[in-house]
């Protein structure tokens, strides 16, 4: 079963938090500035009062700002939010990697479905083409294993056996097409026979030989 996506996403006030914080970094505020009113930050980032009285509460936590009644919020350390930047960017880290796990792991289930899809219009195609054309042979090579060895096709009675009909039988270079009930099988033979998928079967068993390659 494909599991879900997991949309991993931050809370939006500890994304101002961070944006606050880059900005003291990279000296967009300085030391000492009031930053805006908490309504007017949220008004910058199209958010609530409260996401943003939040955002404020995650700096003045750390002790990058200082908020007070009356004069607003204030920046107070710069070395604090270069330590939470650098913090901020492990931590991206680690959810990239994840992205990219959840990611990987949504491909690999696609593609698993796509071979499986596949692999059954290939069974599918395969049964539909042994129906509709039952006269294609199958081919086992007699191996040295296989009982049978210098005997005849009535000897072994091979159709009452198998249920399969010899067709053909290779002898190296020659080939020998509707063999009759005399002809015998010998080591290196290619055995060509018709009949349904039981019949592949059977003959590798009755004949203790493997389908050749």
């Amino acid at each position: 079963m494909e599991p879900k996506s997991i949309q991993i996403k931050q809370p939006k006030y500890q994304i101002i938090a961070e944006d606050i914080a880059t900005k003291i970094v990279e000296k967009k505020y300085i030391i000492g500035d009031k930053i805006y009113a908490r309504s007017l930050l949220a008004s910058q980032y199209g958010v609530s009062a409260e996401t943003a009285r939040r955002a404020i509460a995650v700096l003045q936590d750390l002790n990058i700002v200082e908020a007070t009644k009356g004069s607003g919020v204030i920046i107070t350390s710069y070395e604090n939010a270069a330590n939470f930047v650098h913090r901020l960017e492990g931590v991206k880290s680690v959810r990239e990697l994840q992205k990219e796990l959840s990611l990987s792991i949504e491909k690999q289930f696609a593609e698993l479905n796509n071979l499986q899809e596949t692999a059954k219009e290939l069974i599918n195609r395969t049964n539909r083409f042994q129906s509709i054309n039952p006269f294609v042979p199958f081919q086992l090579e007699i191996s040295d294993s296989c009982p049978y060895v210098s005997k005849s096709i009535s000897e072994i009675n091979f159709w009452q056996n198998t249920g399969a009909t010899i067709v053909g039988i290779r002898k190296k270079n020659e080939l020998l097409l509707s063999p009759g009930p005399y002809a015998t099988l010998e080591v290196g033979d290619i055995l060509y026979f018709i009949g349904d998928e039981i019949c592949l079967s059977n003959a590798e068993q009755f004949l203790q030989v493997q389908k050749k390659v």
